[in-house]
């Protein structure tokens, strides 16, 4: 009975304050079952929390009741107590969570996400100032807590306020600065998408990481804006649509109601008709608000048009709240509750039926669990039973596996889908646009979009990925990322001699080589997931793309997220070493969130010509640097070769060219493997190319050198439809936008590396892959020259000088679609 109490329709009660001082510690629950709600009051044995006020409770994975800070009476406080729902009797239990947690605070808000992920947001310190901070909190498999600092800057401090998330949009509305002042204007809504790792205004207008402005066309002063500024109110989250009730203006005490839809999350649930459940559900008269984020009270009934731009924030109707799943043992993301299909109600009784056929899913699927564990049997999580759960229907040009109409609920199948926005770091360096982040149309991107037009416009509602992370005993890894892994830090080293002497190389490759060694050929991989391409010792690229878009340290996405690089670390730029070293030494201090697999300039007799080689020559010494080199190029050997994704995306370097049909022939690929060594299965999964554009079919001549193939849209669709794939992610090769898209969207090309070899003037992307498999490409511009002088750096005059001439000796492959040069000196026939 509680435990379903607990998981079910209930709210919790624990402290606070009133005219006679701090109430007691006791824990209430409201139980909403039964058609008349009542207060339960919580028997807990041991200490708890103690009195305070100001404090913060979430239920966290439908298990963990969590309060956090406050103040007792005396000062603000910072501790995590958690209490195990499905832990008899109950207690509370101080956690002390891992990394850099929130300081001493009150008048925060906890917001959990659906996978057990706890954002803190906001709220006022020991000094009485607001915050703008968000921290996330999330237990990993093993036990820990961790705190990890969110991605961006708010744009406004804040406290009082009220927060809740749709899907993977946490929605901050609200909230008081203090001196009688309140959030004003556009601020006073805030989305912060925690897929794109970004805020965003109510028109998902990216906000400056930076600076966290809006930009200048964003919803200041709209009315509908206005009826959020507010404090101390309430707000709750049903499905898509967010509801938020009462508070304080300007000392007057409220009693509205305010309903709001946020239609870019809705966009990825199943679809409901909310005008069936409006009138029943709810008095409330809500209309659709063109492009803003509109709430309306009861009292105004507007009248709004019905246009909605893609991506905004409208009104809406209400509906029911989704039916979850099964509960874990764990709140990690391998045990994750994906959200039910969407059920219509036609009034608050039904709320009852609601919760009793939760009530029974739950219990049927706890029975069938155990019944699972004591036959030995291994479960898999939702998402993985779900996918494999739907039948394949026959050969269709989308590769999207239809569900049978009979056994599938009405749930519509999971799909692997490209967002369709961008988002892109402004060029300019300085000024008012300097830093400054937007989402751009895929269909606007001039080089992009003029081969393909692909899928519909989905949004990405994607959850971070919680994995525990192996921590390396060797110095070496520590020391390099100590060293190299400063995203917004870093610079080029002023002497030119590099920091490792070959023993610590020695050291670093053979760790990695030892964790290359026990992993697959084909790596089975899971969402989330960030996919970088060619990186060509261009480490000031990786820097930024760290920088902007989350970087794999504790501080931090690592353990919400993996990372995926495909190949080509090293040659044609000036920083291989920093780039490769740092690549391994993540490795090896998170072996099972960092992933790398092999590229073509990941041998010996290439990268001995485009400039690798001379690289470590040049800052190492000839004897140690050849030493160096020979080491590196034998870990080369140990590369897995591609990687799986969710059983439905294979990644890889080059393609499949003439000779894959089937993935099991690259999983037979025995390593370690040398380039000369290799079949033409090896040959073809490193160095072939998509044809010109989706125009051209079947196989023909690569440029790149004899017996190598550029391969059709017809390869594409055969290959994944053998596979039963939806998506290849490959790099190789340079694209203008960083990213380019071929066969109807189901071969994705990707470039990690700007302005390639300093003349393509190409951007550099990455993609990222969230749980619902919705491919987000996020991309950076090229930067200006820098200002330079012998006078200043004589040695950058050296390492440029050696690089141009080795470059302009060895040309780069044209940019995808631009023709190749006569007599190419960078291909495999002149090699």
């Amino acid at each position: 009975m509680w435990q379903l109490l607990w998981e079910l329709w209930s709210l919790f009660r624990l402290g606070g304050i009133g005219p006679a001082g701090l109430s007691a510690e006791d824990l209430h629950v409201l139980d909403l079952t039964q058609q008349r709600p009542r207060w339960h009051r919580v028997v807990v044995q041991g200490p708890g929390p103690g009195p305070r006020y100001g404090h913060v409770m979430a239920l966290v994975g439908q298990r963990y009741l969590m309060a956090i800070g406050g103040n007792d009476g005396k000062r603000p406080l910072a501790d995590v107590w958690a209490l195990d729902t499905a832990a008899k009797p109950y207690e509370w239990r101080k956690l002390e969570p891992e990394g850099e947690g929130p300081p001493p605070c009150m008048y925060a808000t906890a917001s959990a996400r659906s996978d057990g992920l706890l954002l803190l947001c906001g709220g006022r310190d020991a000094n009485s100032v607001p915050l703008a901070s968000a921290f996330g909190l999330a237990k990993h498999r093993d036990g820990r807590w961790e705190w990890a600092i969110a991605p961006g800057v708010s744009p406004s401090s804040r406290y009082q306020h009220a927060a809740v998330f749709v899907n993977a949009r946490l929605h901050v509305s609200g909230g008081a600065l203090g001196g009688g002042r309140m959030v004003e204007d556009s601020s006073s809504v805030a989305v912060l998408d925690t897929a794109a790792g970004v805020w965003c205004d109510t028109k998902s207008v990216v906000t400056s990481p930076r600076t966290g402005r809006y930009s200048a066309d964003a919803a200041g002063g709209d009315a509908s804006v206005e009826l959020t500024r507010r404090c101390r109110h309430a707000a709750v989250a049903v499905g898509d649509l967010i509801f938020i009730y009462g508070g304080l203006r300007g000392g007057v005490l409220l009693d509205d109601l305010l309903v709001a839809e946020d239609l870019a999350a809705a966009e990825t649930t199943t679809a409901a008709s909310h005008a069936a459940a409006a009138a029943a559900a709810s008095n409330v008269h809500a209309e659709r608000l063109s492009g803003r984020y509109g709430f309306i009270d009861e009292r105004t009934r507007q009248t709004m048009p019905e246009a909605v731009p893609d991506g905004a924030v409208v009104l809406g109707n209400p509906v029911a709240p989704p039916v979850n799943g099964d509960m874990y043992t764990d709140i990690s993301t391998e045990n994750a509750m994906l959200q039910g299909s969407r059920r219509l109600s036609k009034g608050v009784e039904y709320l009852v039926e609601a919760s009793a056929a939760e009530a029974e899913a739950i219990s049927a699927a706890l029975a069938a669990a155990k019944a699972r564990q004591v036959n030995g049997e291994v479960e898999l999580p939702d998402r993985d039973r779900g996918a494999e759960a739907t039948p394949s229907g026959k050969q269709m040009s989308t590769l999207i596996k239809m569900p049978d109409s009979a056994g599938s609920n009405n749930v519509a199948p999971t799909g692997v889908r490209l967002h369709h926005r961008a988002v892109v770091v402004a060029a300019e360096t300085g000024g008012a646009l300097g830093g400054m982040v937007r989402q751009l149309s895929i269909d606007q991107f001039e080089n992009e979009g003029r081969r393909v037009s692909y899928g519909t416009p989905e949004s990405a509602t994607a959850a971070r990925k919680l994995l525990d992370r192996q921590m390396s005993i060797n110095s070496v890894p520590k020391k390099v990322i100590a060293h190299l892994l400063k995203p917004r830090g870093w610079k080029p080293p002023v002497r030119r001699q590099f920091f490792l002497d070959c023993n610590e190389i020695a050291d670093l490759c053979e760790s990695a080589e030892r964790i290359f060694a026990v992993e697959p050929t084909v790596l089975q991989l899971k969402a989330p997931i960030k996919i970088f391409g060619d990186l060509h010792g261009q480490f000031g690229d990786l820097m930024r793309l760290f920088d902007e878009y989350g970087a794999p340290s504790t501080a931090g996405d690592i353990a919400y997220i993996d990372y995926l690089f495909l190949g080509d670390y090293v040659d044609r730029g000036q920083h291989s070493l920093e780039t490769i070293t740092l690549l391994l030494a993540l490795k090896v201090e998170y072996s099972n969130n960092v992933h790398l697999i092999r590229g073509n300039h990941e041998a010996a007799d290439i990268n001995a010509l485009f400039g690798f080689r001379i690289e470590c020559i040049e800052r190492m010494g000839e004897r140690d640097g050849i030493w160096a080199w020979h080491r590196i190029n034998r870990l080369f050997n140990w590369l897995p070769l591609a990687a799986l994704i969710e059983k439905k995306i294979i990644c890889m370097h080059g393609g499949i060219g003439r000779s894959i049909n089937h993935v099991e022939q690259i999983e037979n690929l025995q390593r370690p493997i040398t380039m000369e060594a290799g079949s033409i299965v090896l040959m073809d999964l490193l160095w072939s190319d998509p044809t010109e554009n989706d125009s051209v079919e079947g196989l023909r001549p690569n440029a790149r050198g004899p017996g190598l193939v550029t391969f059709g849209p017809d390869r594409v669709m055969e290959f994944c439809n053998n596979n039963d794939l939806q998506l290849i992610v490959r790099a190789h090769e340079c694209v203008m936008d960083g990213f380019e898209r071929f066969a109807q969207g189901h071969l994705i090309t990707l470039f990690s590396a700007t302005n390639y070899c300093g003349t393509a003037n190409n951007a550099g992307a990455i993609l990222v892959l969230g749980r619902d498999l919705v491919v987000v490409p996020k991309l950076i511009h090229p930067l200006p020259p820098a200002m330079s002088s012998l006078e200043v750096s004589p040695e950058r005059h050296i390492e440029d000088t050696w690089m141009q001439e080795l470059n302009a000796n060895r040309p780069p492959t044209p940019t995808r679609g631009r023709p190749q040069v006569t007599n190419d000196r960078g291909s495999l026939a002149w090699i």
